[in-house]
C-alpha cells in the first residue's frame, strides 16, 4: 500500500496532509458538522439542541412559511429541475420575473440569473475581459472574485492588480501604473467581506474609477439585505447605485435560496447571456430555488423592518462580547468577527462553545490572519434577544474557562 502510494506522485499532497486529523484526534475539530432539523436561530446538531450563531440566513426567511411553500408550489409546477442551460431549454418563466425584480430592487437596467453565487462571480469577470485589459482588486475580495481573476489571466492573458485592503492610496498607486493602457480597467470589490464583515471605501473607489476611466464591479453577497435602503446593498448604502456598473451577489445568504446574479446596463446582461460559459454551459436555477428566492425577496420588500432587527441583533453582540474584552473588529454589518491569538485557541473555544449549545464559525490561517485565529458570527433577524443573551453568556463563561478573558 505505502509503495502504492509513492508512486502517486500527483497525490502525495493529500497523503501528508495530516492537520484535520491531528485536529480531530484532539477532539476540537468544528467543521462539517450536520445539522438535522432547523428552525433558522435554533437546530439540531449531533442530536443537540444549538443556537446558530453562525448562518447567513441572514433575515432568517429559509424556514419562512411562504418560502417553503413556493418552492413546493414550484416543483408542482415544474418539477425539479430544468434540465439544461438558460441558453437552451433550461429557462422558465420564473427565472425572467425573478429578474426583473431584482433588477428593480437594486436599481439597475436589468439582471441575469446563475445557478451559484460562486458562478456569478466566475461568469461575470471573465468573459468581459480582454488581452489589454487589467482588473484591479481588493486582496481580501471573496475566493470566487479571486478564481474570476485566475480564469481571466489563464484564459485571455488579463492582468491582475490587487491593491491592500480597503486601501485607497494603494489603489490609487496600482491605477497609476496603468493611467495610459489601451484596455479597459476593471475595479472589483466586495460589497461586505466576507471575514471581517467590513464595508469597502466605496465612495472613493467611484471616485478614483472615474477619474481613470474605470468601470465598477461589487460583490454584494453578504450586504443584499444587510445594509443599504430596504436591504438594497452597499450601492445603495452610499448613494450610488447610478455610479456602480456591476452588482453581483448570492441568493445563499438573505435571499434564503441557492443561486446567484450580477445587475446592471441592459447591453452589459444581454453580451454576458451570450457569451458567459458558467451561464451556457450550467443547468439553469432549479425551479424551487428561483421559486423560493422571489417570496424571500417579496418578504424583504414587504418587511424592510427585518434589515434593521438583523442589525440591531449583531450590533447587540458586538456590543456585548467587545465588553467583555474580546478583540473584536469593526464593523457595523451581520458578521461580528472575534479574533484571538492562536488556532488553538479558536479550536478550544469553538469546542467550548458548541458543548454548550452555540454553534459559531472558526476561521484559522489562511482564512484568518498568521499565527491568529478568528470567531466568525453571524446573525439573523430571526434571533431573540434571548437567544442573544445566552451566546454572550456562553462566550464569557468559556472565555474565562481558556483564559481568553
Amino acid at each position: 500500500m505505502e509503495k502504492a502510494r509513492e508512486a502517486k506522485k500527483l497525490f502525495q499532497k493529500c497523503y501528508n496532509f495530516t492537520r484535520a486529523d491531528e485536529v480531530k484526534a484532539a477532539g476540537i475539530y468544528p467543521y462539517f458538522n450536520p445539522i438535522e432539523e432547523s428552525e433558522g436561530p435554533v437546530v439540531d446538531m449531533n442530536g443537540k439542541r444549538i443556537i446558530m450563531a453562525g448562518s447567513n440566513n441572514y433575515l432568517g426567511l429559509t424556514s419562512h412559511p411562504k418560502v417553503k411553500e413556493a418552492a413546493i408550489n414550484a416543483i408542482n409546477k415544474y418539477g425539479t429541475s430544468c434540465s439544461g442551460s438558460r441558453y437552451l431549454t433550461g429557462t422558465i418563466d420564473l427565472h425572467n420575473e425573478l429578474e426583473a425584480k431584482l433588477a428593480k430592487f437594486v436599481g439597475k437596467e436589468a439582471a441575469l440569473l446563475y445557478s451559484t453565487g460562486y458562478q456569478a462571480g466566475q461568469g461575470v469577470i471573465a468573459p468581459l475581459m480582454g488581452r489589454h485589459d487589467k482588473i484591479i482588486s481588493d486582496k481580501d475580495n471573496h475566493a470566487s472574485i479571486q478564481t474570476a481573476n485566475m480564469l481571466a489571466k489563464g484564459t485571455y492573458g488579463t492582468d491582475i492588480l490587487r491593491y491592500h485592503h480597503n486601501d485607497m492610496e494603494d489603489l490609487e498607486r496600482k491605477l497609476n501604473t496603468i493611467k495610459d493602457i489601451d484596455g479597459g480597467k476593471f475595479i472589483v470589490t466586495d460589497g461586505v467581506f466576507s471575514g471581517f464583515g467590513d464595508i469597502p471605501d466605496l465612495p472613493s473607489i467611484v471616485k478614483l474609477a472615474n477619474e481613470h476611466g474605470a468601470q465598477t464591479l461589487v460583490d454584494d453577497a453578504h450586504a443584499f439585505g444587510v445594509i443599504g435602503e430596504g436591504g438594497r446593498g452597499t450601492a445603495s448604502e452610499f448613494g450610488l447605485t447610478d455610479e456602480v456598473d456591476l452588482i453581483i451577489c448570492t441568493f445563499s445568504k438573505t435571499l434564503a435560496s441557492l443561486g446567484g446574479f450580477v445587475a446592471g446596463e441592459e447591453r452589459v446582461i444581454n453580451y454576458l447571456k451570450h457569451h458567459s460559459p458558467a451561464l451556457i454551459f450550467s443547468a439553469s436555477p432549479t425551479p424551487a430555488s428561483v421559486a423560493s428566492a422571489l417570496a424571500a425577496l417579496d418578504i424583504l420588500q414587504e418587511q424592510p423592518e427585518l434589515v434593521k432587527k438583523l442589525n440591531f441583533n449583531a450590533e447587540y453582540v458586538r456590543r456585548g462580547l467587545k465588553d467583555m474584552g474580546y478583540d473584536i473588529y469593526p464593523s457595523r454589518t451581520a458578521i461580528v468577527s472575534a479574533i484571538l491569538s492562536s488556532d488553538v485557541k479558536g479550536f478550544q473555544l469553538w469546542k467550548g462553545l458548541f458543548e454548550a449549545g452555540v454553534f459559531v464559525n472558526v476561521f484559522v490561517p489562511p482564512a484568518a490572519p498568521p499565527g491568529m485565529a478568528m470567531m466568525r458570527n453571524s446573525f439573523m433577524a430571526s434571533h431573540e434577544v434571548e437567544h442573544l443573551d445566552i451566546i454572550l453568556d456562553t462566550y464569557k463563561k468559556i472565555g474565562k474557562q481558556i483564559g481568553l478573558i
